[in-house]
């Protein structure tokens, strides 16, 4: 079957890969291994049900240090009436976990027991009296650990499937076992594919990529109880590649091909997958991972599974998730991974394209009595989204998109109790407020933070879907910052304005300044190209005030419409030569090497309803804002200046 990116459905695509998994007697455990019970056994799925051998404990154990007798010859003892036991006859002396003698049922303590001679003198050695003296009753098997308290023989210890923990590798020794039947580990070849791709450690240069989706694989292979082999990278060549897929199938148990991020590079994927057996579909309607390839490479004795995972690093890595981990889960014999869910509300609104499954990315944080998930970003080749993400939220195939305020399921990356000690910050992107991150973290708080401008912050906390948003917004008509935005988009309630820091806002341009871009002026040059913020940005609204001012309007700078969504996007585009300037702060321009000429000096503060500003959860951050290794990491940021951090103005 020829199937060249052609979508079909994600529940489409899983039932013809079943199928071809059953048919070729692939859809049970691959195999089974015996290996020492040690620390290596760790995490390997046991093949086979585990029935004790032994009982633990295998006989009657002291659970103290102290006397072994009768409960029998106890009877009626008391602080005044005491019973004396002749040791030997009646009572011998027994460390914790040694085994009682055959008549014996109870032991007494030592502290409770008077050691003496036989002429009623204190003993000189008090594990071996003459007589031992007790002035209390106990009942049968008081302090003894009977045979079979833990373990019982033949009783079942762990079922088959099971993942072994520490503990579990503990009541297995202790059941008598040395040796364990495991499921052999299912070994995967991962092969990247691409010409414009090069190995970690090298320079790359101007449309190189660097190969990093094999270690991600291979990781997730290895987390999932598989054994990874990563090739190295094979340039679009339809015969080298065919012979190296050849030669994985026949060494392995599942390929993954890796397709580099052009088209050419899908299409060389599936004519190989084709060429060498059957092609199952190549594209499935999800989003982000559109190109998949699933496919079966055809050998004399049997048929290996291969699936073409595509090159975007976040598609990569969820093709894995979809399509590698529940794969490897039956061949080992383990259940598949059910990630923990939480239904939490949507902070923005999501459109999704109606043909396809979409899974998309969002941070997770409690505000209030709700459970909020901020989206993150779509792009499939943003692979800091997936390390930002909380969890994934699935829009189901035929559902267009959904509504800021909708309750959604969210599959969790990170526990519910983790997620509760989240700090929810939605607006004006700052690097100061991203370092803060790093010192919130040793105080158990994880700062979670969505950039949507400042004035996207007011919204999101009139909402009620943060804790507190980053702004600096400047009124026009005051000169001041924020107070006048925060009554208009938060009027009636008390909310709190804590100073960040001061910051230097200017032009950031090529390391050279090489069209000597001096001042806002210039930016109607015809041969300047200008990269904006997104509307409702601080920085745009400074911008649009000083263009006012000097009688310039947005039609007269080019690039006017071009807009990035961080300061830092606004210095990645100067830097690739997207724009020639752009309105931001030095800290941005000096983290990727570019000149700043600083025109403004501006207060970034933190706008927090009163309910939040003296909540637990933000009591961490303000012990941040008072500490001195953070104002001086602060200060030793280019345009930053931490004298005012801290300070609070209330706006009623």
């Amino acid at each position: 079957m020829s199937v060249y990116l052609h979508d079909i459905p994600l529940d489409e695509a899983r039932r013809r890969w079943e199928d071809a998994l059953r048919r070729a007697g692939l859809h049970g455990r691959l195999g089974t291994e015996r290996i020492p019970l040690d620390e290596r056994a760790v995490g390997r799925v046991l093949a086979e049900p585990a029935f004790a051998r032994l009982s633990a404990p295998h006989y009657h154990a002291a659970a103290m240090d102290g006397f072994a007798t009768r409960a029998a010859a106890l009877a009626g003892a008391s602080p005044t009436h005491p019973v004396d036991l002749r040791y030997g006859d009646d009572a011998v002396y027994v460390d914790t976990g040694d085994p009682l003698p055959p008549w014996a049922d109870v032991v007494v303590p030592i502290e409770q027991t008077e050691p003496l001679t036989a002429e009623g003198r204190p003993a000189a050695d008090p594990r071996h009296p003459a007589v031992v003296r007790v002035r209390l009753a106990l009942p049968p098997w008081k302090h003894v650990r009977p045979m079979g308290e833990d373990i019982v023989a033949t009783q079942l210890v762990l079922p088959a499937g099971h993942v072994l923990r520490p503990a579990d590798l503990g009541a297995l020794a202790a059941a008598g076992f040395t040796h364990l039947a495991v499921a052999r580990k299912p070994r995967v070849a991962v092969l990247p594919t691409g010409t414009e791709l090069v190995p970690i450690g090298q320079e790359p240069r101007a449309g190189d990529i660097i190969e990093f989706n094999s270690v991600v694989l291979a990781a997730q292979i290895r987390q999932w109880g598989g054994q990874a082999t990563r090739y190295p990278i094979t340039p679009d060549d339809f015969d080298l590649l065919r012979e190296r897929v050849a030669q994985a199938a026949a060494e392995h148990d599942l390929v993954l091909l890796n397709a580099g991020s052009s088209a050419g590079s899908e299409d060389f994927s599936a004519r190989v997958v084709e060429h060498l057996g059957e092609l199952l579909a190549h594209g499935v309607a999800w989003r982000p991972g559109h190109p998949v390839i699933l496919g079966l490479v055809h050998l004399p004795d049997r048929q290996v599974p291969i699936i073409g995972v595509p090159g975007y690093p976040v598609s990569a890595a969820l093709t894995g998730e979809i399509f590698v981990e529940p794969l490897l889960a039956r061949w080992l014999g383990r259940a598949p991974h059910e990630p923990q869910t939480l239904t939490a509300h949507l902070t923005r609104k999501l459109t999704s394209p109606p043909g396809d499954d979409d899974y998309v990315r969002v941070a997770v944080g409690r505000v209030g009595e709700r459970w909020l998930a901020a989206p993150l970003s779509r792009g499939a080749g943003v692979i800091s989204s997936l390390v930002r993400a909380d969890g994934i939220v699935i829009v189901p195939r035929g559902v267009q998109g959904l509504p800021a305020g909708a309750e959604v399921r969210v599959r969790l990356y990170r526990p519910p109790h983790e997620l509760a000690r989240t700090i929810l910050a939605i607006g004006s992107h700052d690097v100061a407020l991203d370092l803060a991150a790093q010192y919130l973290a040793p105080r158990r708080r994880r700062l979670a933070s969505a950039h949507v401008g400042s004035l996207g912050g007011l919204v999101a906390l009139r909402r009620g879907e943060a804790h507190l948003a980053g702004a600096h917004l400047l009124d026009p008509e005051t000169g001041t910052y924020n107070e006048a935005y925060v009554r208009r988009y938060l009027p009636g309630r008390r909310v709190a304005l804590v100073t960040l820091t001061a910051r230097q806002q200017g032009l950031i341009v090529p390391r050279g300044n090489p069209k000597a871009i001096r001042s806002l002026e210039d930016l109607a040059r015809p041969d300047v190209r200008f990269v904006n913020r997104q509307r409702g940005a601080g920085t745009r609204i400074l911008l649009d005030y000083h263009l006012e001012r000097l009688g310039l309007t947005p039609q007269q700078v080019q690039g006017y419409t071009q807009e990035e969504y961080t300061h830092l996007a606004v210095a990645a585009a100067v830097a690739s030569g997207r724009a020639d300037v752009g309105l931001g702060i030095a800290a941005a321009a000096q983290a990727l090497g570019l000149d700043f000429i600083p025109l403004f000096t501006e207060m970034y503060e933190l706008v927090v309803p009163a309910e939040y500003y003296a909540s637990e959860v933000l009591a961490p951050l303000w012990e941040v804002l008072a500490d001195d290794a953070f104002r001086a990491a602060v200060a030793g940021l280019p345009g930053y200046d931490p004298a005012p951090m801290g300070r609070v103005r209330w706006v009623e």
